[in-house]
């Protein structure tokens, strides 16, 4: 009697034949391989995120983000987008666009001989800018129109001058403000360098050189550089 005959059973009637048997051990556990794969993502995820911090550690990049991170708590305001400075390809991307493209602002001061003025007087005082374009054509500078002022400006500038000027003349017109006492500078919309003398209601005359040039020097005196690592 074989073995896998049932006790009390005839052998011979139940008698299991063929080469096939029936498997008697466990199942294979799919959902030990979906574990150990699921198990195997999470670490290598882990090891990315660590890779990246360090990195960060490594390069300073943590270091700059939490500084930034305590000036903006310590003032109270969230912390600003830093502001894009004119890049090269500004101007091509206004050609494309048909917009005229911006003028590159200048705030170096020029010699008076590179330097061309329009005088105009804005009082009612007659003869003024003819005697004020004589003077600024004997310290150098090019003097192209004289006359009466605009209308926008005539009989409007109660100060002793104004200064106008375009991006392109601003250092300039910090030029020629020095040659007046109390004079006042505003920038325009020119795409030119140059500049308007428009002389005001307490005009009398152009400082002397000796003041133009300690006028001049305190007017191009640098801003003092904030410490690094303050905000």
């Amino acid at each position: 009697m074989s073995m896998l005959t049932p006790r009390g059973l005839k052998g011979k009637q139940y008698r299991v034949t063929g080469n096939a048997y029936p498997r008697l051990g466990r199942p294979p556990r799919r959902g030990r391989k979906a574990a150990v794969a699921l198990g195997g993502v999470l670490v290598l995820g882990l090891v990315s995120v660590g890779g990246v911090q360090l990195y960060d550690v490594f390069t300073g990049k943590s270091s700059k983000n939490a500084t930034a991170q305590a000036c903006a708590s310590a003032s109270g305001k969230p912390l600003a987008a830093p502001e894009s400075s004119p890049s090269a390809g500004a101007p091509a991307a206004a050609q494309a666009s048909g917009a005229p493209a911006p003028v590159p602002r200048s705030t170096a001061v020029p010699q008076p001989a590179a330097v061309t003025v329009n005088v105009y007087n804005a009082t009612d005082k007659s003869g003024l800018a003819a005697r004020t374009a004589d003077e600024l054509r004997k310290r150098g500078f090019v003097v192209d129109k004289v006359g009466n002022a605009p209308a926008a400006l005539d009989k409007k500038v109660p100060g002793t001058a104004q200064i106008l000027s375009g991006p392109g003349g601003l250092g300039a017109a910090a030029l020629l403000t020095s040659q007046v006492a109390a004079a006042t500078a505003t920038e325009d919309t020119r795409a030119d360098a140059t500049v308007d003398f428009v002389i005001g209601d307490t005009f009398s005359a152009l400082a002397d050189p000796a003041q133009a040039a300690a006028a001049l020097a305190e007017l191009t005196k640098p801003s003092p550089t904030p410490e690094p690592g303050h905000c």
